[in-house]
């Protein structure tokens, strides 16, 4: 290699990096939205980089996309040791990522057109040729979704290491002393199996890649290097045993029942013949399609003949045209885990397309410049430039979760994920009625869950419509009987009305799944207060304080049921903790004052009544316990006065009457 190549490279590649960033430059601030908030913000297992057993067993449950997925989670938690939960690591991390992936891919292309066959028709533009490759699949909008959305790092980091799995294979295979390079091959391999499924297909795609471009044959691939391929098919074995140890279904995101294929099946022509569409034009781009449903072959019968016909080809080109087999097999084979295993939620996924997507720009480029030549490539990159912009223009509606909802329903009106996440952004925002809206849109486009009945809840509850809220609660814990969440919701609601006795049944469930929930065990506090068992409520309380020692509620709860059993000085400490954490919550300070009253710290009480009453002037009973400590001051006309205004603001008020007409005569 001349220094003039060299010098080629390192610009070729130095101009993919800085497209990458420029591309991607706004996408540093943006949230963590969706399935991101499960694998990073509530993900313990990031919290440690010590010891990597932490990191490197992510949670199983409910098929969080960390699930199985051990080099992925542990890149997060490289993440969280960096900057914590601010999202610019995170997006840096992304970025970078793909930055590397588009580099690998470069060079696999251009060591690819450089191989005996290729090297007198493309040596001279093989640089250009693969430089134009990498750049367009690395700006081209539909990868948008597997980097600015954090989590699908899955899907990019996956990415990373499948194209470095070739390259090493490349290497290795034009290497005088290849060990090395299968090193790095086989590593690559089993790295990419701990960060998504699709990898499995990796093995697949090196054993063609052998047979196109280096055996000519599979017999020759197959029995030259059996050894090398036999160590990729062996990566299945860790990938196996990640599966299974994390349940084997993702959570119950996929099925395998003759049903669930059929019906998976037939949504999957449209939707292989979607992502050409999208690769050809980028527009509109959807960051959660939901859930639907083809029944009949007559409402897929052009999707069908396209994608049938394209295996077809691919079978064809294979035996007649090697190269352009090699791609579409490619792109068949990396899609078929995602389209062949019947999931039962994501129907359409963009992200699906990152590594398929450098097969199809592969085979567009290739033909282009072999029949444009210089000209084709000069309109490649003109192209490369506006996808990129188009690039730019789509992460903006990853500024935020209000954004990116409001855009995924305008687009997929009838999803009722979107209309699901679209409410609860609303209600992150305090907007009530917005948000109720949607979730009963949701409700009603289907498929009915326990989460939207029970998000709906919790905005009706927030509204101040607590019988309709407990309706929906109910709802919840009829459809998915242990959603502890929602039996704690429904008994708080419930400890309101004066209905302990039904409260304490739902928090029995709720603890028996849960039993370590501060929210519960705060909530069976308030019904032992209700029920007048304070000793209860005390150990209630006390225990949400010792996992939360900063809970104000839990703070004002305990120093209330503490002065019921009499143990006034420590009921005052923690009153007084709670009015210095919170000075402008008035039930705060009305509290301490009556512990102080009971201490007969009359004065102090009258001054934290007061300041109760600048923080809520219509609390009619703090006016009351006003009045009653200005009594024992003998301060009779400012009491006289107090208790004249609890009966304005509460007529029905028979004490505060009593006391004022006592007052008659001061």
């Amino acid at each position: 290699m001349t220094m003039s190549d060299r010098g080629r490279i390192w610009l070729a590649g130095a101009a993919i990096v800085a497209a990458v960033f420029l591309g991607y430059a706004n996408s540093f601030h943006g949230p963590f939205v969706f399935d991101d908030e499960p694998s990073i913000l509530e993900n313990a297992t990031i919290r440690r980089l010590w010891p990597l057993s932490g990191p490197l067993s992510p949670p199983k449950d409910f098929g969080v996309t960390v699930s199985g997925r051990p080099v992925l989670n542990l890149s997060l938690a490289l993440n969280y040791a960096i900057g914590g939960t601010e999202p610019w690591s995170y997006h840096g991390v992304n970025v970078g990522i793909h930055a590397l992936a588009a580099l690998v891919l470069f060079g696999v292309v251009r060591r690819t057109l450089r191989k005996p066959g290729l090297v007198e028709r493309w040596g001279e533009r093989a640089e250009a040729t693969a430089g134009v490759t990498a750049l367009l699949w690395a700006l081209h909008p539909l990868q948008t979704e597997s980097v600015t959305y954090v989590i699908q790092r899955a899907e990019s980091l996956m990415g990373l290491f499948f194209l470095l799995t070739l390259y090493g294979f490349i290497r290795a295979t034009e290497s005088a002393r290849p060990r090395c390079w299968v090193v790095v091959m086989v590593v690559s391999a089993v790295l990419g199996m701990g960060c998504k499924e699709v990898m499995a297909t990796v093995p697949l795609v090196v054993f063609l890649y052998d047979r196109t471009f280096v055996a000519g044959s599979f017999r020759l691939a197959g029995r030259e290097r059996w050894r090398w391929h036999g160590a990729l098919l062996a990566s299945w074995l860790p990938l196996g045993w990640l599966v299974l140890a994390a349940g084997g279904n993702r959570g119950g995101t996929f099925v395998l029942t003759w049903a669930g294929c059929r019906d998976y099946w037939l949504t999957q022509f449209g939707a292989v013949t979607h992502y050409l569409r999208l690769t050809v034009w980028p527009e509109p781009l959807v960051f959660d399609y939901g859930t639907f449903w083809v029944r009949t072959m007559g409402a897929v019968a052009v999707p069908a003949v396209v994608v049938l016909g394209g295996l077809g080809a691919t079978g064809w080109a294979l035996r007649r045209r090697p190269v352009v087999g090699f791609l579409l097999a490619t792109f068949f084979v990396i899609l078929a885990p995602t389209s062949v295993v019947p999931g039962t939620i994501q129907m359409i996924v963009e992200h699906r397309m990152y590594l398929p997507l450098a097969a199809v720009i592969a085979l567009m480029v290739g033909a282009g410049v072999a029949w444009g030549g210089r000209v084709a490539l000069m309109s490649f990159v003109g192209i490369a430039m506006v996808m990129g912009g188009l690039t730019w223009r789509r992460n903006r509606d990853y500024a935020s979760d209000l954004r990116l909802w409001s855009d995924t329903v305008a687009k997929r009106p009838m999803s009722a994920i979107a209309q699901g996440n679209l409410g609860t952004a609303h209600y992150r925002r305090g907007r009530w009625a917005e948000a109720i809206g949607c979730y009963e849109e949701a409700l009603r486009l289907g498929p009915v869950t326990a989460q939207m009945h029970y998000n709906l809840g919790l905005a009706l509850d927030a509204a101040g419509r607590g019988e309709e809220a407990m309706a929906e609660y109910a709802e919840a814990v009829k459809i998915l009987p242990y959603f502890a969440q929602a039996h704690t919701k429904r008994a708080r609601l419930l400890i309101e009305r004066g209905r302990s006795e039904e409260a304490l049944e739902h928090l029995r469930v709720a603890l028996s799944y849960i039993p370590e929930s501060t929210e519960a065990h705060y909530a069976w506090g308030l019904a032992m207060s209700e029920r007048g068992r304070f000793e209860l409520a005390v150990t209630a309380f006390a225990r949400v304080l010792k996992s939360e020692p900063g809970n104000a509620q839990a703070k004002l709860g305990l120093g209330m049921a503490l002065m019921r059993v009499g143990r006034l000085a420590e009921a005052r400490a923690m009153l007084e903790a709670s009015v210095r954490e919170n000075p402008k919550v008035a039930e705060v300070h009305g509290n301490l004052g009556i512990v102080l009253a009971e201490l007969g710290r009359t004065e102090e009480a009258v001054r934290s009544y007061e300041a109760a009453l600048r923080l809520q002037p219509d609390y009619a009973e703090m006016h009351y316990n006003l009045g009653n400590a200005l009594v024992q001051l003998r301060r009779y006309p400012e009491a006289r006065a107090q208790f004249a205004e609890a009966v304005r603001l509460r007529p029905e008020f028979a004490a505060a009457r009593e006391m004022l007409a006592r007052l008659a005569g001061f």
